[in-house]
């Protein structure tokens, strides 16, 4: 058996502003978008490469809703970044929050760093070659 994550769904209260989010700040590609007029939603695929190699995130927007309570089971999204230091600084000078400067993760050598959504999901990166 042949198993492969395909993506992580998220629902945002505001399609736009978390798509600029996605795409300008963390610099992901917009791969697809449908309306779905019927069921008053729209998905989004974005990532860093195509979807039949690569795991994507799904952005959910249902027309109706705003604002979700996050809960207490979400933890994060992790990526991979070269130059932890220099990616903070790009989300920063873009808009972006950094909510956990880089650096060695408690009780550990990895180096990390938060970051947060429009919606106030987090996204940590991990210094490639840290861990």
């Amino acid at each position: 058996m042949r198993l492969r994550l395909l993506h992580t769904m998220l629902r945002v209260g505001n399609l736009d502003q978390s798509l600029l989010f996605y795409t300008e700040v963390l610099e992901m590609r917009l791969l697809r978008r449908h309306d779905y007029p019927e069921g008053r939603f729209t998905l989004a695929f974005v990532g860093y490469g195509d979807e039949s190699t690569h795991s994507v995130l799904e952005l959910t927007w249902n027309w109706d809703i705003d604002l979700y309570d996050l809960g207490a089971g979400y933890g994060h999204i992790a990526i991979g970044v070269e130059d932890i230091y220099e990616s903070c600084r790009k989300v920063e000078n873009k808009g972006g929050r950094v909510v956990r400067p880089p650096g060695p993760m408690k009780h550990g050598n990895t180096v990390i760093a938060f970051i947060e959504d429009p919606d106030g999901y987090r996204i940590e990166f991990i210094q490639t070659g840290s861990q």
